[in-house]
């Protein structure tokens, strides 16, 4: 029995999604072409939102769907991933935001909805560590390994090494931190983008780790734990091949969730090689990912329920 995929996802459906200039600043996955038409991005982002919820549950994966509130109006509410996670220890957490625009998003009635439904018996909150400007920005800035114990995390201004100790404390995970750079050699923003973990595949692009040792120290784990290496160029990761999320249907069917973009970037090797481990479910969702600089696992938070005794 794996723990480090779920059946279960929440997704929050976004009331005014559009371009964020604050996020942009680090964010190079962002573009602020045609961002002025504000109520057509909204409604294709809205269409694309729908789409992607009826496809997942058409495979029979557990979709709670979350409408966002109008106000405060929250450009990026549809990606949650960021702001709260939750364990089969029963913990559920949430999460310092590096841009002050965001942290609107942590919702209380969210947490209390799913802590009612499903039973997790402890609270933790990170956000004080935002007045110490530290920030670690959920399953965005961390990939957690839960079988084994470890996360994964590219250090960034959104993903602080002290707070990542204080939840590596908490959870008792080990952790492997390195750097990771895009094209321009800036560090890249979320350790999800250029890499998704799954039970026995991980999809990387080590051409952005540029230190020897973090790379080898990377691959190491990786063999150790008996996940298969499906390397992506620095160009696939520009189109999302990195932000994919592993689930399984109530079933227990193991799915690759990507965009269509990733999907169209990758190779056939490339999938042949993730076809063999696990099914593909490949959606479009363009705007979100044009304008909002994340894709489809960024808009999945996952929810693991608690252990029954």
């Amino acid at each position: 029995m794996n723990k480090t995929i779920t059946h279960t996802i929440l997704m929050v459906r976004p009331a005014n999604f559009g371009y964020n200039a604050e996020t942009a600043e680090n964010n190079s996955f962002q573009s602020i072409d045609g961002a002025d038409q504000h109520e057509s991005i909204k409604a294709k982002a809205l269409e694309e939102f729908d789409n992607m919820v009826a496809e997942l549950r058409r495979y029979d994966i557990e979709v709670i769907v979350i409408d966002d509130t109008s106000s405060p109006e929250k450009n990026d509410a549809v990606f949650p991933n960021n702001w709260l996670s939750t364990h089969s220890n029963g913990h559920i957490i949430t999460y310092p935001m590096y841009a002050p625009s965001r942290r609107v998003e942590r919702r209380e009635d969210i947490v209390d909805q799913l802590t009612e439904s499903y039973g997790y018996s402890k609270r933790y909150g990170f956000e004080y560590l935002e007045d110490a400007e530290q920030f670690l920005e959920g399953t965005g800035s961390m990939i957690i390994d839960r079988d084994n114990g470890i996360i994964y995390a590219c250090l960034s201004p959104r993903t602080d090494i002290r707070t990542l100790e204080k939840f590596a404390v908490l959870e008792r995970h080990n952790k492997i931190i390195f750097h990771a750079y895009d094209r321009q050699g800036e560090l890249i923003y979320h350790t999800n983008v250029m890499m998704a973990l799954g039970v026995n595949i991980v999809v990387i692009c080590l051409d952005t780790i540029r230190d020897e040792e973090e790379r080898e120290e990377l691959v190491s784990s990786f063999a150790k734990t008996n996940k298969e290496i499906i390397e992506i160029s620095l160009d696939q990761m520009e189109q999302f091949a990195g932000n994919m999320l592993q689930v399984k249907s109530k079933l227990g069917e193991k799915y690759l969730i990507m965009s269509q973009a990733a999907f169209s970037s990758l190779n056939i090797s490339q999938i042949d090689k993730i076809q063999e481990h696990t099914k593909i479910i490949n959606i479009a969702i363009p705007t979100i990912e044009k304008y909002g600089g994340g894709s489809v696992r960024c808009m999945m938070a996952e929810i693991y329920k608690p252990a029954t005794k």
